[in-house]
């Protein structure tokens, strides 16, 4: 993946998504199939010094966001989040590390299709939380693009 890329898509979350860099959050990696995006824990802690659950669905839905925003291409499309689910199976006690696998062929290309023909369309994502080997926090989210 372009490196320039990953660069360019994490500068404009932290222009246009202020969050983003208050979290430090920065975008690790894109091989083509899976994005990987993190966040360090001292920003991003609770009381219990542990990743604060805010932060962790702040990051899931970024990193779903993200995914779609590379996938799509069109830098004039906007993307929200029209519904989503989160469980938290375990604490995360350091880097709070998101991994977003990029949807199947035959889902991406009847997205695709949809929004070139009709300027909207929504597609789900899965995001992943995984700290010392173990999924943490399971995302689901159901994002739309519009032109």
């Amino acid at each position: 993946m372009n490196d320039d890329l990953l660069r360019d898509t994490e500068r404009f979350l932290h222009e246009q998504i202020p969050l983003t860099h208050a979290m430090g959050v920065k975008l690790e990696s894109y091989d083509g199939t899976q994005l990987v995006v993190t966040a360090p824990l001292e920003p991003n802690h609770n009381h219990l010094g542990t990743a604060f659950g805010g932060s962790l669905s702040a990051l899931t839905t970024l990193t779903g966001y993200a995914m779609l925003w590379l996938q799509l291409g069109d830098r004039h499309a906007h993307i929200v989040i029209r519904e989503s689910s989160i469980r938290y199976k375990r604490p995360v006690l350091g880097t709070l590390r998101a991994v977003c696998v990029r949807p199947d062929d035959a889902a991406l290309k009847a997205f695709k299709t949809t929004f070139q023909s009709t300027g909207k369309a929504h597609l789900k994502l899965q995001v992943q939380v995984i700290h010392a080997d173990q999924v943490c926090v399971m995302f689901e989210g159901d994002f739309v693009a519009l032109r």
